[in-house]
């Protein structure tokens, strides 16, 4: 890519989108497409054809998506699945017909089994059964980068994936219910910190692990692949059969009570943790192989304490009106 070249970031405003956008004008790329979701419904066939008939986007970074924490997926399997398909499908259709240079799709590391060998390689999707809780939103990105390579084989286009580990940072989601794990812990301790309360109760048994991943790091891994050439992207990502994804993350978990002591040291709470295994633990474990990604010479650099003290900060800068 060029600093000139018009590049549409689908879900420019989320958690993932908006750490993209900061990376990408960071880099001196300011021809941004990003329409709001009162202004481009990605769900609407004929508005995404519409879009791309006008705009003429010459890279496309398909960051729209709907996610949530276990309880989300549990309560909403058919959102899941029906609005992450109706999204990627539109979009991925009209860069092929359009003729998008190269597009750029967000995966998650759900895609892979459950009882998945540890650390999880690309090579290892679809050889076991999903985790049951988030299997609809596991299923629609699988489809979506199946959708990639089948597109690459039949037309060559160049439409690659990254599949980011757990994914936190600034603008995440806090919601009480419909969070991930690490914003929902913040927000736990920080309001029993507030309350002086004598305890936070954290779900399950604190004993699976989790790898997590900074979102500004997840955007600069993502550009990073934009911006490499084709000889380095063809031969790794675009000859089939070989996997046109690469796993995003940092190669190093932690246990979910290590990652509770760590929110509770940063946020500075006091009080007792404990553990509820009456609630489900999900995944035992989901640790990336992250070799091929540091094969094409990239590694994430930001420290998991460093990271949840940055995301704290944001989150108290965002919740005034409550403490």
């Amino acid at each position: 890519m060029d600093c000139n070249s018009k590049i549409f970031v689908a879900g420019s405003n989320g958690l993932v989108g908006s750490a993209l956008v900061r990376n990408l004008r960071s880099h001196g790329y300011e021809n941004l497409l990003l329409p709001e979701i009162n202004e481009l419904d990605l769900t609407n066939q004929q508005a995404v054809a519409n879009f791309f008939g006008a705009e003429r986007p010459e890279y496309v970074i398909l960051a729209a998506a709907k996610v949530g924490g276990i309880h989300a997926n549990n309560s909403y399997p058919a959102e899941f699945i029906y609005l992450n398909l109706m999204i990627q499908n539109n979009v991925i259709h009209q860069a092929y017909l359009h003729g998008v240079k190269r597009l750029l799709f967000l995966g998650s590391s759900c895609i892979y089994p459950k009882l998945c060998p540890q650390p999880m390689k690309e090579e290892y999707l679809l050889t076991g059964l999903l985790e049951p809780t988030n299997e609809p939103y596991a299923l629609a990105k699988i489809a979506g980068i199946k959708m990639c390579e089948s597109y690459n084989r039949q037309y060559g286009t160049k439409f690659i994936a990254v599949m980011p580990t757990n994914l936190y940072g600034p603008g995440d989601n806090f919601h009480p219910e419909n969070s991930h794990v690490l914003p929902a812990l913040i927000r736990r301790f920080h309001e029993a910190k507030m309350q002086e309360a004598p305890q936070v109760v954290v779900w399950g048994t604190g004993t699976p692990l989790r790898e997590l991943l900074y979102v500004d790091d997840m955007a600069a891994g993502s550009i990073f692949l934009l911006e490499q050439p084709d000889e380095a992207i063809i031969p790794e990502l675009l000859s089939f059969p070989r996997p046109c994804f690469v796993n995003l993350g940092t190669g190093v978990d932690v246990t979910i009570r290590e990652l509770a002591e760590t929110v509770k040291r940063v946020t500075g709470y006091q009080g007792a943790l404990s553990f509820d295994p009456t609630k489900p633990d999900g995944t035992p474990r989901k640790l990336q192989d992250v070799s091929r990604m540091k094969a094409l010479g990239w590694q994430a650099k930001v420290p998991l304490e460093e990271g949840i003290g940055r995301t704290y900060e944001w989150y108290r800068e965002h919740v005034k009106s409550e403490q």
